[in-house]
């Protein structure tokens, strides 16, 4: 069974002008480490928060562990453990009492919890600061104490949204090693990165989006043994992504011009949303998916 299988996920928000995600699928398999890569604004965070259930999908199937998201979000959400990039903790609680909490949540056992505690407070040096307020915490420790509150509960799919953003060398050399001894388990990893190095050297497989699309599916084993770059492939494709998505752009914007010449502008934007909302409608249509529209900004 995989850890995630991700099919045919469409994400448009209410009134937009364009889709942020568009037809992805993919598969995190038990037991690897699984990059996620594409430039400012390709659709990735939007991605992880549908796979997460924190914002609704428009379209497509999201499974953890054979959990639907949608269906049931309950037993999907008990089996991963996600690392926001916005370190989305509780500051006014002592790194102690934040774990334990999230360990209450997921009512991990007394016996169960204190090992799984003690193991990662070791392995990631907090225990000088985890009876400390996380508000006195720094940028990686805060970091940390969100890995930890994540894995508490000993997830067998761990969700990360650029981890390595703001920390020491010696605290991304702790999150790297960690995750390799996390996959030997069995476990799995899914996270998204700007570091081609990292996601070169560290995962197994990765897949590349642009303009909410994925455009390219890497088997870094392959790479590494046959010495190719993930850079230049990532740089190649890309910038054709970048060059199409440009030309479309750079259509609408003549067509909404024509419209506001002859309805005005707010009815041009209107006509506009329409046609981005029917062009979804009819690829979605085309997967067989059902669809719920939603009314989220």
């Amino acid at each position: 069974m995989a850890a995630l299988t991700v099919r045919n996920l469409f994400k448009l928000y209410q009134n937009a002008r364009y889709i942020s995600v568009r037809n992805i699928s993919f598969e995190v398999k038990e037991g690897e480490i699984f990059g996620f890569l594409g430039v400012n604004g390709a659709g990735k965070s939007t991605t992880i928060k549908c796979v997460t259930g924190i914002i609704p999908i428009t379209s497509g199937k999201v499974g953890v562990c054979g959990y639907d998201i949608t269906g049931d979000p309950y037993n999907a959400k008990r089996n991963f453990g996600f690392v926001p990039d916005n370190h989305a903790v509780y500051d006014k609680l002592t790194g102690c009492e934040y774990v334990n909490y999230l360990a209450d949540l997921y009512k991990v056992p007394a016996d169960t919890r204190r090992e799984t505690f003690d193991t990662l407070v070791k392995i990631f040096n907090l225990e000088n600061a985890i009876n400390n307020q996380i508000l006195s915490y720094s940028h990686g420790m805060k970091q940390k104490i969100s890995i930890i509150g994540a894995l508490i509960h000993s997830p067998r799919l761990w969700i990360l949204d650029e981890p390595m953003v703001g920390l020491d060398p010696q605290s991304i050399f702790e999150v790297k090693n960690y995750m390799k001894e996390y996959v030997k388990k069995g476990n799995s990893v899914f996270f998204s990165s700007h570091n081609l190095d990292t996601v070169e050297k560290l995962c197994d497989r990765a897949i590349i989006v642009h303009g909410g699309m994925v455009i390219g599916t890497v088997d870094l084993r392959e790479y590494r043994a046959e010495g190719k770059s993930l850079e230049n492939e990532f740089i190649a494709l890309t910038k054709e992504a970048a060059q199409k998505q440009s030309e479309t752009q750079a259509a609408l914007r003549a067509e909404e011009a024509a419209y506001a010449e002859k309805h005005g502008k707010r009815k041009a934007a209107a006509m506009i949303q329409k046609k981005v909302r029917d062009g979804v409608m009819a690829e979605i249509k085309k997967t067989g998916n059902g669809c719920q529209m939603t009314n989220d900004k």
